[in-house]
């Protein structure tokens, strides 16, 4: 008997794969910006995290200390006022408040305080937090009726406070700053200011940062669409300057490759056409006696061997040493289009809407463009070419009425030496290249080719080279 297996230890790879969809889609898109972002949320924690603290503890402590001090001043006035009554002793306590408390006080005898605004000793909910804690410590103090207004002398920044005596009403006018302290809004500033200076230092170090990626990658994507591209200098931190360092060295390993390669096929290709040559010389060199119809034959067999060479030797020498230069793609189509015209074709061509220079290498374009147009023009009545410029990218459409290639093997025909017979008539048909090289050009330039269904119910080769 099989023992049960635990799955709910640790989240499966199915549900990752679900969960990171999500977080793509809702993280930032560039680098700078996570980067930014996982400064900054750090910094909003630390923020909350200090005022909380600063509020519970030094605001809770420092408040109620200066509430306890106005309220113990406010209470030696009243039992002054109550020990010693008389005018002139109240003018001393007057001018006294004023000199060394900065208070305003007025004594009403005989006076009382409105039952509806006589305080009790639970905080008034009108009241602000600063408000209670005064509230709680006058109560402690005073003992007595009491009653805080925080409006009356708003525009004085003064607070009215007036204590019920026994016999009368003592009136307080005492300034705001006994209350509040400057440390809050000297501590609220400090945060917001120095978060700004630490995140716009973050930020300049780290457009420095992420420029050097930035150059890295536009100058792989210029090498990926074919183009010339100097040595990377070793610029930024540690891991960029070892990308760096690594893709010099890979471009330094393709280019000496390519023209390997390329200086490989020259030998191969002039080593092969010479005796080639010399067989297309002996036959036409033929003495009589010999059946016309094997001549002949030889000679459809020789120009079908230098076919099929000119076939594997375009398609092994790919892209060469050729240099991306300012191409007129509108006009290579339209003398690609002429020529299989004079032969007979029946070929339409749209491209006003790309008449514009395009940085290719305009052999290697044109012999791609070559092979499709060629390829339509074999297997179809009408063609159709179209080039438009879509977005930062040359789009061509070379569409057809022939008898199109199955879905399922769409990509089978971009294999080398791979033809379709039930598509294709092999009598007219090439090697099995044609879109093999077609393909191996344009992905050397950084762009595609995808085959479809045409508008005209055949097939369509979509074209797409980025600017």
């Amino acid at each position: 008997m099989t023992e049960p297996t635990n799955t709910a230890t640790k989240p499966s790879q199915d549900t990752w794969s679900r969960v990171r969809p999500d977080f793509e889609r809702w993280a930032p898109r560039t680098l700078m910006a996570r980067a930014s972002l996982i400064i900054v949320v750090p910094l909003i924690f630390v923020q909350i995290i200090s005022t909380y603290i600063f509020y519970e503890n030094h605001w809770d402590t420092i408040s109620r200390r200066m509430a306890a001090s106005l309220s113990g001043d406010i209470a030696t006035l009243s039992r002054f006022i109550s020990d010693y009554p008389g005018e002139q002793n109240l003018e001393w306590l007057r001018e006294n408040a004023r000199s060394t408390l900065d208070f305003e006080i007025r004594y009403e005898p005989d006076a009382r305080l409105f039952a509806g605004l006589v305080s009790t000793p639970e905080p008034d909910g009108a009241l602000l937090a600063t408000g209670e804690i005064l509230n709680d410590a006058l109560w402690e103090s005073l003992k007595r009726p009491f009653r805080i207004d925080f409006a009356a002398y708003r525009a004085e920044k003064m607070i009215a406070i007036d204590v019920q005596l026994d016999s009368g009403v003592l009136h307080v006018k005492a300034p705001r700053r006994r209350l509040f302290s400057s440390t809050t809004y000297v501590f609220v500033i400090w945060m917001v200011g120095s978060s700004i200076l630490l995140f716009f230092v973050a930020t300049v170090f780290l457009r420095n940062q992420v420029q050097s990626v930035r150059n890295l990658a536009r100058a792989v994507d210029e090498f990926g669409k074919g183009r010339d591209v100097a040595d990377f200098p070793n610029e930024g931190a540690f891991e960029v300057r070892q990308a760096a360092r690594a893709f010099n060295i890979m471009r330094s390993r393709i280019k000496r490759q390519i023209t390997q390669r390329t200086e490989m096929l020259a030998g191969v290709s002039h080593d092969l056409r010479t005796p080639l040559t010399r067989m297309k010389l002996q036959l036409a060199m033929a003495k009589q006696g010999v059946e016309p119809e094997d001549v002949d034959a030889l000679k459809d067999d020789a120009a079908e061997m230098e076919r099929m060479l000119d076939a594997y030797l375009s398609f092994a020498r790919g892209e060469g040493n050729e240099d991306s230069v300012p191409t007129d793609a509108a006009e290579m189509i339209e003398s690609i289009a002429a020529r299989y015209r004079r032969d007979g074709a029946n070929i339409s061509v749209s491209v006003e809407a790309a008449r514009q220079s395009i940085l290719v290498r305009p052999v290697a374009f044109e012999r791609c463009l070559n092979n499709l147009i060629g390829n339509a023009a074999r297997y179809a009545q009408t063609v159709a070419v179209s080039a438009t410029i879509q977005g930062q990218a040359l789009e061509v459409l070379v569409d057809d009425d022939g008898p199109g290639i199955p879905p399922d093997q769409r990509e089978d025909v971009f294999r080398p030496f791979t033809r379709l017979e039930s598509s294709r008539n092999p009598k007219t048909g090439g090697v099995g290249l044609g879109l093999t090289i077609a393909r191996d050009i344009i992905r050397g330039m950084g762009g595609d080719i995808t085959l479809c269904e045409s508008p005209q119910h055949g097939l369509r080769a979509a074209v797409r080279i980025p600017l």
